[in-house]
């Protein structure tokens, strides 16, 4: 390599890392809005689930993930294959081979913080924890590699650049599965199809998970677009920088508007899930679109998860953190509206991409957790979900100081 490209070289990979950084702290973001969201006595337990799911995602992906999506694997095929060794770097390569795993590693344990907060306050841990083995090491490997690894929707044309369908569809779509064969927590819904809400323990830190989200998807989004160290390349991070932020602005406006003329009231959760409904909307390309545009997907998206989530309670499908309708209906939503302002896309192929990677990981993940529920058993006693997860699963409580004889 010559002198500039060396420093090119540097340039791409530190700017790779450093955006995996941001994603990296997403984790935290997940951390803390679902521990505000749940109630004071399942906090510890919804925390050791982001931690130790973080720690899993980023081992089984070394291990067995990576080479599944990315390594030695025939052009354009159903099935990957295993081989291949990180640490190998062609020699046009525009960055280290390791920042991309490490890119890579940190959105498979976002799409496994989905599951988290969707099947929260009575999921055994353990169970938890086996499903995160399989879906980061396997499930979501394959969905990857038929999109980003080269595989057949990659030569369709399906085009997802950041991962509204390959990582926020899919997490959805296992949470989903999950749910529904967990059921309901003890007490959401009454016998004649009353809805009961069950308030979070702490909106002041679902308030710092959602802003540390936002934060995030910086990293998440711009670091998608892979290199940084020419004019055309900088010049499309920045756009993605603005787009991004723009979409993540109109959701909260969007939660905001439909929960005033709805309910009268400005709801806080709605509104953080608006802004969280807009940042994946705008995840499947936010790149082609205008400014403008932008900002009405993130609109859209805001309007959009408002009514998702109460459809959903409607149908008794319980989701303490609104993670179904936030990364799966508006990550639907995302990829259908990248067309709109990308000619490379069409609306059957979307749709198809959709279609297949949400079938995908649904039916995978249906079949791990009903195997599971077999074997283990999936959901607490009722006894251990009035006392709490943290008692059960932890022994050790979040806020000891609040803690009363009487547990609800």
């Amino acid at each position: 390599m010559d002198t500039l490209t060396e420093i090119k070289f540097a340039l791409d990979t530190f700017y790779f890392l450093i955006s995996g950084v941001l994603v990296m702290w997403m984790a935290a973001g997940f951390a803390m809005l679902e521990a505000g969201l749940v109630r004071a006595k399942n906090t510890t337990e919804i925390l050791t689930k982001n931690v130790l799911l973080f720690a899993i995602a980023c081992t089984m992906y070394l291990l067995v993930g990576y080479h599944l999506m990315y390594l030695n694997n025939p052009e354009g095929g159903w099935l990957p294959s295993l081989g291949g060794l990180i640490g190998q770097v062609d020699a046009g390569a525009s960055h280290a081979l390791e920042a991309d795993f490490f890119f890579q590693v940190v959105f498979v344990a976002t799409a496994m913080s989905i599951v988290s907060g969707a099947v929260a306050e009575r999921m055994k841990l353990w169970v938890f924890l086996a499903f995160s083995l399989v879906m980061t090491g396997f499930i979501y490997p394959i969905e990857g590699y038929w999109t980003w690894g080269g595989g057949f929707l990659s030569e369709w044309g399906f085009v997802d650049f950041a991962g509204s369908g390959i990582v926020h569809l899919a997490g959805a779509c296992a949470a989903l599965a999950g749910v529904l064969l967990l059921g309901a927590r003890n007490g959401k819904y009454g016998k004649k199809g009353e809805i009961h809400p069950i308030p979070g323990s702490n909106m002041p830190l679902a308030t710092l998970g959602t802003f540390i989200l936002w934060m995030g998807w910086f990293g998440f989004n711009g670091g998608s677009q892979l290199l940084l160290s020419d004019v055309e390349n900088a010049t499309a991070v920045a756009g993605i920088f603005v787009n991004t932020n723009a979409a993540a602005a109109a959701g909260a406006i969007g939660a905001l508007a439909v929960t005033k003329l709805t309910w009268g009231k400005a709801d806080l959760t709605m509104i953080l899930n608006g802004a969280l409904a807009g940042l994946v909307a705008i995840t499947a390309d936010p790149l082609s679109p205008s400014h403008l545009w932008a900002a009405g997907i993130g609109l859209l998206a805001g309007m959009v998860v408002v009514y998702a989530i109460v459809m959903l309670d409607k149908l008794r499908i319980d989701d303490p953190v609104g993670a179904i309708s936030v990364h799966g209906v508006c990550g639907v939503l995302g990829l259908l509206l990248v067309p709109v302002a990308n000619p490379d896309a069409t609306l059957w192929i979307q749709l198809v991409g959709a279609l297949v990677i949400g079938g995908w990981v649904f039916g995978a993940s249906l079949l791990v957790w009903y195997l599971l529920k077999r074997s283990m058993g999936i959901r607490v006693t009722e006894e251990e979900e009035l006392s709490g997860m943290d008692r059960i699963d932890c022994g050790v409580d979040a806020y000891p100081e609040f803690v009363t004889l009487k547990r609800s």
